[in-house]
């Protein structure tokens, strides 16, 4: 049901009058995020700058059962901010203060709606960085909500293993602080984990205390094509028991290198399946060992062209390629949509991973996208199609089934950083079992009206 006029006018009084719309064009630019889920309209929008504001908003939500989804900057790719159930979208984008680097302590306080990249310049002045990069100009709120990761997550971790503390909104309005400025804890049970990953379902989080790392004084890079899919990921499992500690490993598969090489002036890949490698350290003569060591590795899995020392510029735009990879895909099909494969395995089944996710497309007649994060087992697959074509986006929808369920049953997860949202919640009881009934318990005691973030995980 639509909101009352008394909602709607104890909800205005909290913030000023330019922060809170009903009027359709935001309420279009809040109905949908960068997934394929079809678009849900809120009744309103507010902009928050405090969180004292956000708990009067939620406070009076709650009372009268009114739903509430945050917003961080709409680029997700599962339906977590879309507001299915109507309600108000909480749009944290001006909670965007930088309040405080403890540049000793290698700490930063920012407000929920700052953008990630933006905290980064600002800490290059203090030789120090923010290391999770999910490659969109996501905020550090929205980072923490999906627990977001990507390139380096293999040496730096994902953002939950970089949140020190929390000021978290809960459903009734009460403000809680959990962590410590502590590098380590042993004390109560860990809320800041919690919170991580659960896209808003069980708090708003308003205020995070990171912790960052210091930017590295060298590192070296290296591109490797190899004939096959499987020798490639087969070397990236070698290449991490090795016990070498790269910073990035990706992989790319044959068709994306082909769009790199299409869309790119600056690169000419052989057109098969390949793994960027880089490292950061303290001197090039360490890496240098390291890359040797990693040349033989390669060699020995049938490499079929190793190019190493690529300089900062090279480095620079190979990065932008690979995050520039979404657009080229959509780029190359203009008016499909990406069904958004997420799967993420542990390390030594990456390999039948990749065969799989290969062999299924290729015996449907469909062209997947295979690339990922693959030191940490993470692996993407955009399938582009039409959701308004039911029969040919039934298929992408099976491929799909077929892929979560195997790598569900390698142990693996059905999405290792896009997060549930709507698009994974037919999966979680496979992934679950019994543990799915206590998040629900969870979620009943810290939200028993169910205002927050509805129709998500469950």
């Amino acid at each position: 049901m639509p909101l009352s006029e008394s909602s709607l006018k104890r909800l205005r009084e909290v913030v000023d009058p330019d922060r809170f719309s009903t009027g359709i064009s935001n309420l279009s630019l809040h109905a949908k995020d960068e997934s394929f889920h079809p678009a849900h309209l809120p009744d309103a929008v507010l902009w928050p700058r405090t969180t004292e504001e956000v708990s009067r908003i939620v406070k009076i939500c709650n009372e009268e059962e009114i739903p509430v989804t945050p917003w961080g900057a709409g680029t997700s790719l599962e339906g977590n901010p879309i507001p299915v159930k109507g309600g108000i979208v909480l749009d944290l984008q001006q909670m965007n203060k930088i309040l405080s680097i403890r540049e000793n302590d290698l700490q930063v306080d920012v407000q929920a709606g700052v953008v990630f990249k933006d905290l980064n310049k600002k800490l290059q002045r203090y030789g120090l960085f923010f290391p999770p990069d999910p490659g969109a100009s996501a905020t550090i709120g929205g980072m923490v909500a999906n627990n977001a990761s990507g390139i380096r997550a293999i040496k730096y971790g994902a953002t939950k293993d970089l949140i020190q503390r929390l000021t978290v909104v809960l459903a009734d309005g009460s403000v809680i602080h959990p962590g410590t400025l502590a590098f380590k804890t042993s004390s109560g049970l860990d809320l800041c984990r919690l919170f991580a990953g659960s896209e808003g379902i069980l708090g708003i989080v308003t205020e995070i205390t990171l912790r960052l790392a210091g930017i590295p004084p060298e590192f070296l890079a290296a591109v490797v094509s190899f004939p096959t899919g499987e020798a490639a990921s087969l070397t990236v499992s070698q290449i991490i028991r090795s016990g070498l500690s790269p910073a990035a490993l990706e992989f790319i598969g044959t068709d994306s290198v082909r769009l790199i090489n299409k869309y790119t002036e600056t690169f000419n890949f052989p057109e098969s399946p390949l793994i960027f490698i880089e490292f950061h350290g303290t001197s090039k003569e360490g890496l240098a060992a390291d890359l040797e060591l990693v040349r033989e590795l390669c060699e020995d899995n049938g490499a079929t062209r190793f190019e190493a020392g690529i300089g900062r510029q090279a480095r620079a735009k190979l990065w932008e390629a690979r995050y520039n990879l979404h657009d080229f895909i959509l780029r190359e099909h203009p008016g499909l949509e990406p069904m958004a494969i997420d799967t993420a395995v542990p390390i030594s089944k990456l390999p039948d991973i990749v065969a799989f996710a290969e062999k299924i497309t290729r015996n449907r007649g469909i062209i997947g996208y295979v690339f990922g994060h693959a030191g940490s087992g993470n692996i993407h697959m955009p399938m582009m199609g039409d959701p308004n074509d039911t029969k040919s986006w039934a298929v992408l929808e099976e491929i799909n089934h077929q892929l979560v369920e195997y790598a569900i049953s390698l142990g693996g997860t059905a999405t290792g950083e896009h997060g549930v949202g709507i698009g994974k919640i037919q999966f979680m009881e496979l992934e679950h079992g019994e543990s799915l009934e206590v998040m629900r318990k969870i979620k009943k005691l810290l939200d028993p009206k169910g205002i927050l973030n509805p129709g998500k995980m469950f």
